[in-house]
């Protein structure tokens, strides 16, 4: 069998369900079975998420000065701040931006239908998704231009802009939300309460720049990944062309066959071990979500990417009570660009493709890709 580059893991997981890896230095026991990562999502007392920036992988103390809130933090503090931004990011607001999705897919599409080709990443996925997230935001989508300037990455890209970008663009909005509250999101965490006080100005900082951090490159490499897909299976693009009702499952299936987030970081609250692999007090575990995802014992033919899949009990948004808050817009976006797209585009084929990886010590998957140059036509 070919070895599949979005899953690194494969005889690991199968072998004894985890893997050693290393990141940026450091030595982590990754979890790799569907069930254990359930498990391990939810056995907090164990493993915690009460560790600031060393719930990401790489850990990032070198990139930001707050705590990121809700997913830095365990339960019961956890439910209070999810609390806190649980109806801006609820299904209800998501399914409200259906139609002005679809719209800013369709700028996009006339764009690039005139032109006839487009650099997905850069030209495509990364305007949809700021312009997508300025809407559930109540931004104007004219802040979403600011967005695209910072790049695929607001902490990592080395084409964005310089570091500091959010921290900067962060403390305008917060000042003039605390000045004067608007209906957008800013002027929420301005005047929210948590158990009959406001949020401190660190907390607001820290549920803005996971708002920014958290879903972008994630939501850009998921998009780019759809889109070589259909490129490189006309007859799936067909398909769903004229079986529209697909595109909820097949939303579904990219989401578990490319895992956009390949893992997340808990701490060892005391000694433990994974598997009979050991663990420090303090050390880290990588809940390993896109390994789970390939899980055998979990999916039929795991392997392949099956727009049909249903039902798809996937852990491309995490598992319990972190599961991404961010879900019910990505699965909209991909609504809107599945639906737009079959019903304008013809094909799509790939002119230039730079597949990009995220390094593992004696492991890469991939992520997505640097560069995805297609041609389009109506």
């Amino acid at each position: 069998m070919e070895p599949d580059p979005f899953d690194p893991f494969r005889a690991d997981r199968r072998a004894t369900g985890v893997a050693e890896i290393h990141v940026a230095g450091e030595r982590l026991a990754a979890v790799l079975r569907f069930a254990d990562v359930k498990a391990a999502a939810h056995d907090w007392a164990t493993f915690s998420s009460d560790a600031p920036f060393r719930v990401p992988i790489p850990q990032e103390q070198d990139v930001r000065a707050v705590r990121q809130l809700p997913i830095e933090s365990d339960p019961p503090q956890h439910r209070t701040y999810r609390r806190v931004v649980r109806e801006p990011f609820g299904r209800a607001a998501a399914d409200r931006l259906a139609g002005p999705l679809a719209e800013v897919v369709d700028d996009l599409l006339d764009d690039v239908l005139a032109e006839g080709r487009v650099e997905v990443v850069r030209g495509f996925a990364l305007p949809l998704q700021s312009r997508a997230l300025a809407l559930l935001l109540g931004r104007p989508l004219g802040d979403a231009e600011e967005w695209i300037g910072w790049g695929t990455h607001v902490f990592r890209d080395p084409d964005g802009a310089e570091g500091g970008a959010l921290d900067a663009y962060l403390d305008r909005v917060l000042d003039d939300a605390v000045a004067d509250p608007g209906p957008d999101l800013f002027g929420s965490l301005a005047t929210a309460e948590l158990d009959g006080r406001r949020l401190t100005r660190e907390e607001m900082t820290g549920f803005a720049n996971l708002v920014f951090a958290g879903g972008r490159d994630t939501v850009i490499n998921l998009v780019t990944n759809a889109l070589a897909h259909l490129a490189a299976h006309p007859d799936v693009l067909a398909r769903l062309r004229t079986e529209p009702g697909l595109i909820r499952s097949a939303t579904e299936e990219y989401l578990r066959y490319y895992s956009p987030l390949t893992h997340i970081g808990r701490v060892a609250v005391e000694p433990t071990a994974v598997h009979g692999c050991p663990v420090a007090q303090g050390g880290r575990i990588a809940l390993g979500f896109a390994a789970a995802n390939r899980d055998e014992e979990v999916f039929d033919r795991a392997d392949e990417c099956l727009v049909d899949r249903w039902p798809n009990r996937h852990l491309a948004f995490g598992h319990g009570p972190h599961t991404c808050l961010g879900a019910p817009l990505t699965r909209g976006v991909m609504a809107a660009l599945l639906g737009r797209l079959t019903a304008r585009v013809g094909h799509v084929t790939i002119l230039e493709a730079e597949p990009m990886y995220e390094e593992l010590g004696g492991r890469r998957r991939q992520l997505g890709y640097g560069r995805l140059l297609v041609e389009v036509g109506p």
